[in-house]
């Protein structure tokens, strides 16, 4: 007598079936971001021949660096289901609280990046505790510490501007140094974007982080300690941002209270055009750095061609409307193609 057994592996088939039919249609959107890149970089250079010399490139890395930082920590942060509105002030607060640290001083370039961090790392655990332990909604923590932030950063500085002349050297000069012609700030922020990307794809705790979006009850009922992944990610991206701040002082010299007023809105929208999904558990870092390079690449294009910034504004507002929207269709579709083959 002959038995038949079926086979179980049905559903974790399934399972990686819908997987693979999510990561090939956000590597699509990646790809369909850096051809909309390359388009506007080439459009740009043919009707200004200059914005492409060595100086050109040059400038156009080092103004995408921070913003890429920026939008690598914030993607961890809603990739969880999550938002932080509190990276721009974040900035300004570390960037002031270095450039006070070493007015006048000879400290050492590690001195301050540890320094950075631990101003960020500190805004981060605030409101990572208020969010994950506390159950407060993250824009309503976000934006409330958006703005003691930024209060605090005011009445510290009193209208105090610190110039590069009261900034050592060595600090200067991880802002303005290269390596093979490659500026340093653009390479710290690729090393801390593959890092990322690597710790999200290879690690559990990553891969949690993307459970979380998906389906906070689900990765409840799974064992993930939801509480201590979203701390984690508000502690990264608060870290990542005093690092940012940091490399602001680096880069600029001159730092005052206000320093990356406004930029929260800037990194959100890089990190949704970017293929980030705002409803959580989608995307990569790696098209949230396309997505600031692209917003960065629109505003130096617009620049070289002598057209309003306000149209910088405008076209980045488009784009996020766009990628929202975009998100919508895609996960409807999907929704339909996945329940179709469920049913075979």
């Amino acid at each position: 007598m002959t038995v038949t057994v079926e086979k179980p592996a049905a559903p974790a088939e399934g399972a990686r079936s819908a997987r693979s039919l999510v990561d090939a249609v956000f590597r699509a959107r990646e790809i369909s971001i850096a051809g909309a890149l390359a388009l506007l970089v080439l459009f740009t250079w043919v009707a200004e021949p200059r914005f492409l010399n060595d100086q050109g490139v040059k400038d156009l890395l080092l103004n995408a660096a921070i913003l890429v930082l920026l939008a690598v920590g914030q993607s961890v942060v809603v990739i969880t289901r999550n938002i932080d509105l509190s990276v721009g002030s974040v900035v300004g607060l570390s960037a002031f609280a270095c450039g006070k640290f070493v007015s006048g001083t000879d400290h050492g370039v590690l001195t301050v990046l540890l320094l950075g961090v631990l101003v960020g790392a500190v805004c981060g655990a605030v409101s990572g505790s208020l969010v994950s332990f506390g159950k407060v909604p993250a824009l309503v923590v976000t934006l409330g510490m958006l703005y003691i932030i930024q209060g605090l950063d005011y009445w510290w500085a009193q209208g105090e501007q610190i110039s590069a002349a009261d900034v050592p050297q060595s600090v200067l000069d991880l802002g303005s140094g290269s390596v093979l012609g490659i500026p340093y700030l653009p390479l710290i922020s690729v090393l801390v974007l593959a890092g990322t990307a690597y710790f999200l794809r290879m690690y559990a705790s990553g891969r949690e982080l993307y459970a979380i979006g998906s389906s906070p009850e689900a990765a409840r009922l799974a064992g993930v300690p939801i509480r201590r992944r979203v701390l984690g990610a508000y502690l990264f991206s608060g870290a990542v941002s005093g690092f940012a701040g940091a490399l602001w002082l680096a880069r600029f010299g001159t730092v005052v209270a206000d320093n990356a007023h406004g930029w929260e809105l800037t990194v959100v929208s890089a990190v949704v055009v970017g293929g980030v999904a705002i409803v959580g558990g989608t995307g990569t870092v790696w098209g949230a750095a396309l997505g600031a390079l692209l917003l960065t690449t629109i505003v130096s294009a617009l620049a070289v061609l002598k057209v309003d910034s306000f149209w910088a504004d405008a076209i980045a507002g488009a784009l996020l409307l766009a990628a929202i929207s975009v998100d919508r269709i895609v996960n409807v579709r999907m929704t339909r193609a996945l329940r179709k083959r469920s049913a075979r």
